[in-house]
């Protein structure tokens, strides 16, 4: 039976019954835009972050933008983030006027490399934001630090990581500036699109609240020039539902990937690392192997979905050539790039497709040679891997990371 990468059905039928009143409600309400129900979760996700204010808005790209905007970031300035993030991350910085400047990934985390950042400072940068990849904080501690001595601005992307803990503390509550998106595919999904930033920061708050809705003060008075970046009364009252299953969801998650970990030793393909001092909320479970791209077309014949978050690093990318990279020039994240193969990863995953999984993931990676008979024993030992081998895909249109 062919095993979906991701089964959003699955988890619309667990609360099918909880749903459909309180969308009710809303179109009895007529309550479109904003509103009650989004005023409430916006209370609700803030507090279930560690923070004391949360502004919703219509994409996780519209939530770091204003964050940017709000942290005084415009044109001249310099932002200091990674290349292997979804392309949303640096676009926010570019509609600011600012211009990103990356800096490489610790190899066994996937995020940026705090030791790293004080080499691409100069009087220009004002801030750095930091992206918790697959639901894995970074090393918020010494990226602090950094900012701290350079008086910069930490704005979190963490619109993988709903849940997601840096030593017992929420991740989006620990810089300035937390983003989330509520993308249908995240750990936290709309049925549409959706946003928010949180803060502890009431004057950020307040600026953040008008950006989204046309710079309006009071209705009609435009204090700032701003955006339609609102969240409509639908998504709240969803996210609202959800958000009360989401620590259940997210500890189903911690147990599969606990389960893949055990399952998956000795088959050839390096497992995601989670760092001890991080609660990793597993948004994506992903492997690493050589010559991916073959792997992932032979995990297909065998009706495993898979994907492949993300084959091409910003910096790389064609709409940010003026950025004046190149190919060699972030290792790490080009390495992750050709390497990094998202396995199936939902909370509804059951242990029979996860074995599913398991088998056809042993099977290719026997086929490829990533493992080889132990000396007289008859074990099998990985075959050690290389970075960066493989060519790149675009991704499959069952991709649903996009923020």
């Amino acid at each position: 039976m062919p095993v979906p990468f991701l089964d959003l059905k699955a988890q619309y039928r667990s609360i099918k019954s909880e749903i459909q009143p309180v969308v009710t409600k809303v179109l009895e309400s007529c309550s479109f835009v904003l509103g009650e129900e989004v005023a409430a979760f916006e209370r609700e996700f803030a507090a279930y972050q560690q923070a004391d204010h949360g502004i919703a808005v219509n994409t996780g790209t519209s939530a770091l933008h204003l964050a940017l905007l709000s942290a005084g970031i415009g044109p001249g300035d310099e932002v200091i983030t990674t290349p292997f993030t979804f392309v949303a991350t640096v676009a926010a910085i570019v509609y600011t006027g600012a211009r990103p400047v990356f800096v490489d990934i610790d190899p066994v985390t996937l995020t940026i490399d705090p030791s790293r950042i004080e080499a691409a400072i100069t009087p220009n940068t004002k801030a750095i934001v930091p992206v918790h990849i697959h639901g894995q904080a970074a090393d918020m501690d010494a990226i602090m630090e950094v900012a701290r001595f350079y008086e910069l601005t930490v704005i979190e992307d963490a619109c993988q990581a709903h849940g997601a803990e840096y030593k017992g503390r929420r991740v989006g509550s620990i810089g300035s500036l937390g983003c989330f998106s509520f993308y249908p595919g995240k750990n936290l999904g709309a049925y549409g699109e959706g946003g928010m930033v949180i803060t502890n920061d009431r004057k950020h708050a307040a600026t953040i609240r008008m950006l989204r809705d046309w710079g309006a003060e009071n209705k009609y008075l435009h204090t700032l020039r701003g955006y339609n970046y609102r969240m409509e009364g639908l998504q709240g009252a969803i996210l609202r539902v959800k958000l009360r299953h989401l620590e259940n969801w997210t500890n189903a998650r911690r147990t599969i990937a606990r389960r893949y970990d055990e399952l998956l030793e000795g088959s050839g393909v390096a497992i995601p690392r989670q760092m001890p001092f991080n609660r990793h909320v597993y948004h994506i479970y992903a492997v690493r192997v050589p010559q991916r791209d073959a792997f992932q077309k032979a995990m297909t014949a065998q009706g495993i979905q898979t994907g492949i978050h993300y084959p091409i690093p910003v910096h790389l990318q064609p709409a940010h050539a003026d950025l004046g990279y190149k190919a060699g020039d972030f290792p790490h994240a080009e390495a992750a790039a050709a390497e990094v193969l998202s396995l199936p990863m939902f909370a509804e995953l059951t242990p029979a497709q996860q074995d599913l999984v398991v088998s056809a993931v042993r099977e290719v990676a026997e086929v490829q040679g990533l493992v080889k008979q132990g000396p007289g024993t008859g074990d099998q030992e990985p075959v050690k891997q290389v970075s960066g081998s493989g060519d790149q895909e675009p991704v499959k249109d069952f991709d649903f990371t996009v923020p």
